[in-house]
């Protein structure tokens, strides 16, 4: 039976993220990590086949290629429906990466026409009239627009992808929505035949996603965050069940790896370290002399007691923290210490019989997987909406792969809790 439904993640926590709410949603899910080679294999029964790339922050010709080929390797599974998921956020540049993949995406599959909707209503992004919330604030109020990568300076989703795709951005309203299903469908071919290239959709409840996911679930290329991607599920399983294999708890060591400057990682971290291990990053030893930073670094959580709460390695920090290191090192060069830094504990952690890793930070993530060799998950149980924990096909290491907003305040705690 061919794969449903390509998922083409532009970062790895964005790919556990909407694999999650795929298994949440009744679609036997397989996550994959970077392009997988033309060999690679899934389960017979696999629904839904989720790639993840590391494409949100390179080059916009970078993501293009890489984006291209893993839509190819999706065709050759079988795929004929498509889905590009992006962060909540919309976490992009002037310059893309959002608008010129899906432009690819859109020219490779044949299409001219695709829907944009980033929407997250339970973890409190909305649209509405075009315009990206967080929480009771627009997009470029809250703190993303202090992200150190993608720093969002507005939150009119039109005007953003105009500025960065080929065609011209309509929009379906709220309004439209309410009246179900038809109706959005209505709307979205009369903004085709009025030369619009893409639809921002309203949604400011989860029922709304119910709606649009019905209403999309015809279209070759989706485009959006994982809550739209849930309501496509629901249209396409017909069920909101969990299809996944009985989870095991996995016995070992754990270790919580922070790298992420958003708002909400600042306040988990800032609770949990009131009460476990924790280790702050300094990012000027890392810089002057990282191979003995990194072994002391690695050293101290090794010397942390095996039960009770796990040791906790933080490079999280405030704006004013941030902007001083970017100042004094240069953005790339900060970003690229640190996530070489948690990339090598990783693995050096694994090596000592670490099995399982909580990581928090898209950026982080993507280095903490690369370097643990990591090709494929399982996807288990969500920890909190968008953070499912998932196994490594290849070594059996357990993570959570959590993107910098997503989780209450004691999200690190509760990943430690046992699942029922």
């Amino acid at each position: 039976m061919a794969v449903r439904l390509g998922v083409i993640a532009d970062d790895f926590t964005g790919g556990t993220d909407i694999a999650g709410f795929l298994v949440a949603n009744g679609l036997r899910t397989v996550q994959l990590t970077g392009v997988p080679a033309p060999s690679t294999t899934v389960p017979a029964d696999t629904d839904a086949v989720v790639i993840s790339l590391k494409s949100r922050s390179i080059p916009a010709k970078e993501a293009v290629s890489v984006s291209l080929a893993a839509l190819r390797f999706l065709q050759g599974q079988g795929a004929e429906r498509f889905y590009f998921k992006y962060c909540s956020t919309f976490d992009s540049t002037p310059a893309g990466n959002i608008g010129p993949v899906t432009d690819a995406l859109l020219g490779a599959l044949g299409e001219d026409f695709t829907v944009i909707c980033p929407a997250l209503p339970v973890n409190g992004r909305t649209t509405y009239r075009g315009y990206l919330f967080v929480e009771d604030v627009p997009l470029h109020e809250s703190g993303m627009r202090n992200h150190p990568i993608t720093p969002m300076t507005d939150s009119n989703l039109m005007r953003l992808m105009d500025g960065q795709a080929e065609g011209r951005t309509g929009n379906v309203q709220a309004a439209v929505v309410t009246q179900g299903a038809a109706a959005v469908r209505e709307a979205l071919a009369a903004l085709h035949t009025e030369g619009y290239r893409y639809a921002v959709l309203d949604a400011i409840t989860n029922a709304d996603l119910d709606v649009l996911g019905e209403a999309v679930a015809d279209h070759t290329l989706v485009t959006g965050g994982s809550g739209l991607a849930a309501g496509l599920a629901r249209a396409l399983s017909g069920t909101a069940g969990e299809r996944t294999s009985p989870w095991h708890e996995r016995e070992g060591r754990t270790v919580v790896l922070s790298g992420s400057s958003s708002v909400m990682t600042n306040q988990q971290v800032a609770v949990y370290r009131e009460t476990a291990p924790f280790l702050a990053v300094n990012v000027d030893q890392l810089v002057a002399a990282p191979d003995a930073y990194r072994e002391q670094v690695l050293q101290w959580v090794l010397a942390q007691p095996a039960d009770g709460l796990a040791p906790l390695v933080s490079a999280t920090a405030p704006p004013e923290e941030v902007s001083r290191l970017q100042d004094a090192y240069g953005a790339h060069e900060v970003s690229e210490a640190i996530e070489s830094m948690f990339g090598w504990l990783a693995s050096a952690l694994a090596e000592e019989g670490v099995q399982r890793f909580i990581v928090a930070g898209g950026e982080t993530s993507g280095a903490v997987t690369t370097a643990l060799n990591v090709t494929g998950f399982e996807v288990g149980p969500q920890i909190a909406p968008g953070v499912p924990w998932v196994r490594s096909i290849s070594s059996g290491i357990d993570l959570a792969l959590k993107s910098g907003n997503f989780g209450d305040v004691d999200f690190f705690s509760l990943a430690q809790t046992p699942h029922p």
